[in-house]
């Protein structure tokens, strides 16, 4: 790996603060949209239209036209004019990380991603896995990775439950694919009668697959998960990725605020994974093991804590992955015995 500049990683650092500044913020202001008035029977309502977001072309009822719909509609274009003037400065953050050296998002990723965004799925517990995750971690330990990045695979993980409670109830994720025009499609599954849990845009390698944690699936069917209107793919031991997620922001011509796994879990999560790979997917084994040594690498430079703290959380887990973890790291090179010493250390047996 190669250490970005400084200048970067602070520039990284505030496009974070910003993006989640914005988040708290997030109203209607942030929407491009015009104030229709109509008259109905008893007199005259103000309703606001946008075509802005993943859910399409939307009316809201604003009120009668009254002085207080009056005032809603003059602190929306005073709204509106903060909201563009923040924007504009995501996207100057932006330019500066790109000639910084920062890690990007390919552009149709990336716009699959800010719909997925848009229509409230992080907001809703949702956690980006598999590669585009490990650019943003990149970013977030402020290195580049030597790994090959080229992929147009969307993972998208998410618990069957919400342990919080958040404003938003629910978001349509197939809606919001679709409201993209891009043209993406579910993939049938093996069993027709089984949801679809995967989406693609035919004749293209852009892909979104959605997943859950298997843990109470005994027949490994999807499952669907009501509050994103999707059906997901369970996986074992995804519940250790999605404990304990951190916001990172994804940077392309703009960015997009998702959340993606602890970088520790996520180094560990992926020799674990490797370990399971069929002999059909040795090359994904191959990228897997890249990936977690070069995590480990940087996390064993700067945040051995954390990989302590992975490992704890490792060990309430059932002894078999343990056991699978110890084969894996065997596998790691030999730069980084004494990261691989400090893992096994922590692991009871």
């Amino acid at each position: 790996m190669l250490r970005q500049p400084a200048e970067t990683q602070t520039l990284y650092a505030e496009l974070s603060e910003r993006l989640r500044a914005l988040e708290v913020a997030r109203s209607f202001a942030s929407l491009s949209g015009t104030f229709a008035k109509k008259q109905v029977r008893d007199g005259d309502y103000w309703y606001f239209k946008t075509s802005e977001g993943a859910a399409g072309q939307r009316e809201y009822f604003i009120g009668p036209d009254d002085r207080a719909t009056r005032a809603v509609m003059k602190s929306y274009s005073a709204g509106r004019a903060e909201a563009e003037a923040a924007l504009t400065q995501v996207e100057r953050l932006c330019a500066m990380l790109r000639q910084g050296g920062a890690m990007l998002t390919d552009t149709p990723s990336a716009r699959v991603i800010a719909g997925l965004a848009s229509a409230g799925a992080f907001r809703l517990g949702a956690v980006l896995v598999g590669t585009h995750a490990f650019i943003a971690l990149g970013n977030l330990l402020g290195v580049r990775w030597e790994s090959a990045l080229r992929t147009q695979d969307i993972d998208l993980a998410a618990g069957r439950v919400l342990q919080v409670i958040v404003p938003q109830t629910e978001a349509d994720l197939p809606k919001a694919l679709d409201a993209l025009k891009m043209g993406f499609l579910p993939v049938p599954g093996l069993n027709p009668k089984s949801p679809e849990t995967s989406f693609k845009v035919r004749g293209k390698a852009l892909r979104v697959d959605l997943l859950t944690p298997a843990r109470g699936v005994r027949d490994g069917k999807p499952v669907v998960i009501a509050r994103l209107k999707a059906a997901a793919q369970p996986l074992e031991l995804l519940d250790y990725l999605l404990e304990a997620p951190v916001p990172a922001p994804l940077v392309n011509g703009g960015a997009t605020l998702v959340n993606v796994p602890d970088p520790a879990r996520f180094a560990l999560h992926k020799l674990m994974v490797s370990g399971r790979r069929q002999v059909f997917e040795q090359t994904k084994a191959g990228k897997d093991r890249q990936q977690a040594a070069e995590l480990i690498a940087v996390l064993h430079e700067d945040r051995r804590g954390d990989l302590g703290l992975a490992v704890n959380a490792l060990n309430k887990r059932p002894a078999a992955w343990r056991t699978r973890l110890r084969r894996e790291l065997a596998k790691l090179p030999d730069e980084l015995a004494a990261a691989r010493a400090l893992i096994l250390r922590g692991l009871v047996t």
